[in-house]
């Protein structure tokens, strides 16, 4: 394992990845505006993201310090693309995000999203590209929760929060 938190090197856009199991359409009369997402309500996320696409992604991307990217699923009512920021860690080309509402009573949005339709946009630095989302295994969840919250500490105090239930580790792929 190599978790690197580092801004990736600009690369050609990549070929989305095939899922196990393909996404349901939205409608396939609705071909989706991945472009012209929802972005957050006003305050400071949304001053985030904001200015992550104005600068296409040289400024933004590391926030506190942090490496972050910007996720942008199906919502899973209306269909129609949200765009959220997110802390995130990358292991071998695999995006790895954890689903913490801090650590409220439910999952966030985004989560349940990406649930109903795996497949997503990544906005990481400079690059733009199609991905598939997933939920970490047992397995895999053990391997990367430290690394993430060594990047992003809040994230033990968010699980302790959540208790009993625990906070899903995302794997995105693209």
């Amino acid at each position: 394992m190599n978790i690197v938190a580092t801004p990736p090197a600009p690369a050609s856009p990549a070929t989305p990845v095939s899922p196990a199991t393909p996404a349901t359409p939205v409608s396939p009369a609705s071909p989706v505006d991945w472009d012209r997402p929802t972005d957050p309500r006003p305050g400071p996320r949304l001053d985030h993201v904001r200015t992550y696409v104005a600068s296409g992604g040289t400024d933004g991307h590391l926030w506190h310090g942090v490496p972050t990217l910007l996720l942008t699923t199906l919502d899973r009512a209306t269909g129609r693309p949200v765009r959220t920021p997110l802390v995130y860690a990358e292991d071998e080309g695999r995006y790895l995000v954890v689903a913490a509402d801090p650590g409220g009573p439910r999952l966030p949005a985004w989560y349940g999203n990406l649930t109903a339709h795996p497949e997503v946009r990544l906005q990481v630095g400079t690059r733009t590209f199609a991905a598939w989302a997933r939920t970490a295994d047992a397995v895999e969840r053990e391997t990367y929760w430290e690394a993430l919250t060594a990047l992003w500490p809040p994230y033990e105090d968010h699980q302790a929060l959540a208790r009993p239930r625990e906070l899903p580790l995302v794997i995105v792929e693209g």
